[in-house]
């Protein structure tokens, strides 16, 4: 595997970005990681929102923690104190990624994690856009089949290939749309 990715809570909600990224995991061009705390950050956020759906949000962690071998990591917690970050509630975050031999952070609070702390840890934050596109870069057929048994798969309501990256473009994912629509035909 060529490097191993924390997932941030912050692209694991909303669930089209989080499924993107679950699907490029599957394909194990990467190493996918994250923690318990992260899932119940992830969860929490969603509840806020969507109270109903706490049942099914467990069955999604237990998803996730089934399709990803060895993706949760534990024992980071006592590096947290001595972590110094913008925002003290992403220590653990860091925390995780140092303790799991992590490369990249992915996250869309990029601010909250500066280089002049990671870079010393050998460590990036990116945004997903620029995760997923890195990610296609690295095996272009392999991610546009998995990002085709995705869109394929959505039943509620099903989508055709634009709908789709419409979807996307709402999540951020400017680079990889453009990217993605110039090979509509293969998503």
């Amino acid at each position: 595997m060529a490097f191993t990715a924390l997932f941030d809570a912050c692209v694991l909600y909303p669930a089209p970005l989080r499924d993107l990224l679950m699907h490029l995991a599957t394909t194990r061009l990467f190493r996918a990681r994250w923690t318990e705390e992260i899932h119940t950050e992830w969860i929490r956020a969603v509840l806020r929102e969507r109270p109903e759906l706490a049942g099914r949000l467990q069955r999604t962690r237990e998803l996730m923690d089934q399709a990803v071998e060895d993706a949760l990591i534990d024992g980071y917690e006592a590096l947290i104190p001595a972590l110094n970050l913008p925002d003290p509630d992403d220590r653990h975050v860091l925390a995780a990624a140092i303790v799991g031999r992590v490369d990249v952070i992915v996250t869309r609070n990029r601010k909250d994690f500066p280089p002049a702390v990671l870079d010393p840890l050998k460590v990036t934050a990116q945004h997903p856009d620029v995760f997923v596109r890195h990610t296609i870069d690295l095996d272009e057929a392999t991610c546009l089949n998995a990002i085709r048994r995705l869109r394929q798969g959505l039943a509620n309501p099903p989508m055709d290939a634009e709908q789709y990256l419409d979807i996307l473009l709402r999540q951020e994912m400017p680079e990889t749309v453009a990217f993605l629509r110039g090979r509509i035909e293969l998503i």
